[in-house]
């Protein structure tokens, strides 16, 4: 099962900027917007620490960090570092809030009631699990078509390595979620798994053959968001060696995200399509590719290279969601998902 319509294909990526129920609203208000992703959430919540969970947009030209708010930042700070962990919001609480979001939209009606919602989630298998059995519990109260993304990226949780670089930790997901059945006469909530940037042949191999031996008969995964940011990245406040964000560790080393990934995410994305048309049983998976996206160039370069769908994250904080509309308007017309 792929993905449900997502029209216009352009959706946020799961990020700082889709925390709140704010966030969310304004998202899913966005006319230029197809669907909308939650942050990433766990069961109980992430305990987030403001003194060492961070972001920070910084400039290609010197490496600087900007000071400008979000929404205001100069178009020259294109990339993004963050120390962040995940939401503090728990998965409950998110899904209480989409029923909310959908009653209060100032959407007409027909787009209201088809816009989806990618709810991001994490932990480990068993917690994931759970996960999704909230989640189609609560996609048998509403209209709007539910999907879940297992993000298994983050490279900023200390000890703990993203699972999707682990064959071992990659087989466990899938296969507790390839029994999960769903209820007679329900629509079912596609499943997607949040992939990191990989950087050589033998990553993309581990994730291929995770997605085959998970599939008896069918892989339980619809779709693939690649990619997460790029771990072990630093940005310095001067020439000092002050780190300009805190982390959990001090050393203030992140995720990198924004215009600078823009090229690895083009090869994750391009990679992941191509070897996923070589086997039958995985060619109806969805890429919804991510990375660097900020106008209508990165959008065509992404759809051109085998994304169903494209998601938008640096430049959302940046520029806020004007960022979708600016997109689309530069656009001849939009490629609908099939």
């Amino acid at each position: 099962m792929p993905l449900p319509p997502i029209n216009p294909p352009l959706l946020n990526s799961a990020n700082p900027w889709a925390t709140t129920t704010e966030d969310l609203q304004a998202l899913f208000d966005c006319s230029s917007t197809g669907a909308v992703t939650t942050r990433t959430s766990l069961i109980h919540g992430f305990e987030h620490d403001p003194e060492i969970h961070q972001y920070a947009f910084f400039s290609l030209q010197d490496q600087m960090p900007s000071t400008s708010k979000d929404g205001e930042v100069p178009s020259e700070y294109s990339g993004s570092l963050n120390t962040l962990g995940y939401s503090p919001i728990p998965l409950s609480q998110y899904l209480a809030m989409i029923a909310k979001i959908v009653a209060d939209s100032t959407l007409p009606a027909r787009q209201r009631d088809t816009k989806a919602f990618i709810i991001s989630v994490t932990g480990s298998a068993e917690a994931v699990r759970e996960c999704y059995q909230k989640i189609q519990a609560t996609q048998s109260t509403m209209q709007n078509p539910l999907c879940m993304e297992i993000n298994l990226s983050c490279p900023n949780i200390l000890d703990k390595p993203p699972p999707a670089y682990s064959g071992t930790a990659l087989a466990e997901y899938l296969s507790i979620l390839a029994n999960e059945q769903t209820p007679a006469g329900q629509r079912r909530v596609a499943i997607g798994i949040k992939t990191p940037p990989y950087t050589y042949h033998g990553q993309f191999k581990t994730l291929i053959n995770a997605l085959l031996e998970s599939s008896n008969p069918t892989c339980p995964i619809d779709f693939i968001t690649a990619t997460n940011t790029l771990g072990s990245s630093l940005v310095l406040a001067n020439m000092k060696g002050q780190p300009a964000l805190n982390s959990a560790s001090g050393a203030g080393i992140g995720g990198m995200a924004g215009a600078p990934l823009h090229p690895l995410a083009l090869g994750n994305v391009s990679t992941i399509h191509t070897m996923l048309q070589l086997h039958a049983e995985l060619q109806g998976i969805d890429i919804v590719g991510v990375g660097g996206v900020s106008d209508r160039a990165g959008f065509d370069r992404m759809c051109s290279v085998g994304a169903t769908v494209v998601g938008i994250g640096t430049a959302l904080g940046r520029e806020g969601v004007a960022v979708f509309e600016k997109v689309l308007d530069a656009k001849s017309g939009s490629r609908v998902h099939e």
